[in-house]
């Protein structure tokens, strides 16, 4: 059973469609680069991925179960990374990632390992007790993806992960990143998604590339064939979509 599934999926505001019929798979453990321009429906197919957005045609399946006939088990499935984080700026950190295990349904016998287990994996012991406001924003990103993943979902859905950060804090969460995706101990690894505009992330991290373009699917291929003969992701992200934008 694919981990995502997702059928002919569409999305219209008003008279606009944002996105426009848009089928794909991912398979259990893979980690799939979900790019396009600005405005191509990115965020928007995000959104519906996770149940925080209702398509308004289409299904979407995440582990087996559908976000419109079983919806708490669907976003139970998934931790979701948005463009910005979900945070209480009030809150310290261990409190909230703990918070978000009593939203998320992990038993109250095993919440304190959960928030032991993520504030670890995110490197957040040090400041496990400060209050989110005054973390940097390079943390705040850290705290965001704890939230994410304290529940372990089998997918996770990250959404512009390191937008708005410098070089070393993208360099410190794209390495989080990594570490997520990686397969663990017991041979298990996560199912991601991750949509961004750093296309280097994209090569580092990634199986699998989906583009899409002004709301439609314009390519869905393996990252070692899209690269191979020397060819870089730009060169591939520029070609497809000047081809999109060319085509009558």
């Amino acid at each position: 059973m694919p981990a995502i599934e997702v059928q002919n999926l569409s999305k219209d505001f008003g008279s606009v469609r944002a996105v426009d019929d848009v089928s794909f798979e991912v398979a259990q453990g893979e980690v799939v680069g979900f790019l396009g321009p600005n405005g191509a429906g990115k965020t928007t197919t995000m959104r519906m991925l996770t149940g925080y957005l209702p398509p308004s045609d289409g299904r979407v399946r995440i582990a087996g179960h559908d976000t419109f006939d079983e919806p708490l088990l669907a976003r139970q499935a998934v931790g979701y990374l948005p463009e910005t984080p979900p945070l209480y700026p009030e809150m310290k950190v261990a409190a909230y990632v703990r918070y978000v295990t009593a939203i998320k349904g992990v038993p109250r016998s095993q919440r304190r390992a959960a928030v032991e287990r993520a504030l670890a994996r995110c490197g957040l012991g040090e400041v496990a007790h400060r209050v989110i406001g005054t973390l940097s924003k390079g943390y705040r990103h850290r705290v965001g993806l704890a939230q994410a993943i304290v529940h372990d979902p089998p997918v996770l859905v990250l959404d512009e992960p390191t937008v708005g950060l410098d070089p070393i804090q993208i360099q410190e969460i794209r390495q989080l990143i990594q570490e997520v995706a990686a397969p663990r101990e017991d041979g298990r690894r996560q199912t991601v998604v991750l949509s961004t505009h750093i296309l280097t992330e994209v090569e580092a991290i990634c199986d699998r590339v989906i583009l899409i373009d002004r709301g439609a699917k314009a390519l869905d291929e393996p990252l070692a064939s899209l690269t191979a003969g020397g060819r870089s992701l730009e060169d591939v992200f520029t070609q497809v979509t000047f081809r999109d934008r060319a085509a009558p």
